[in-house]
């Protein structure tokens, strides 16, 4: 598996993004029950979001986000940066090792 940080930036006020963010929260979740997601959150300040990822590449993953409600209503542009984690806390074990 190819390791990913997403960096989510809003180009809409927050006042839109608040109108979808239930609705983007359940397709994150989607990606966490698939085994995707490690962890996602805003970003302070409140400008965009931040996600970590797995993937066999980046193109299944960019597959993945089309679907998020901020892509369908172009509220967001994402950022794709795909990483190698040669260090990490041994809890991360599982998720670094495992294909």
């Amino acid at each position: 598996m190819k390791h990913f940080i997403i960096n989510i930036n809003y180009i809409v006020p927050l006042t839109k993004i608040d109108e979808i963010l239930s609705e983007h929260r359940k397709f994150l979740q989607v990606g966490y029950n698939n085994g995707l997601l490690l962890f996602s959150g805003p970003r302070n300040p409140r400008t965009g979001g931040i996600v970590a990822a797995r993937a066999n590449s980046i193109e299944e993953l960019k597959t993945f986000f089309e679907n998020d409600p901020y892509m369908i209503n172009s509220y967001a542009k994402y950022e794709f940066i795909e990483f190698d984690p040669v260090k990490h806390q041994s809890i991360l074990d599982e998720w670094i090792t495992k294909n």
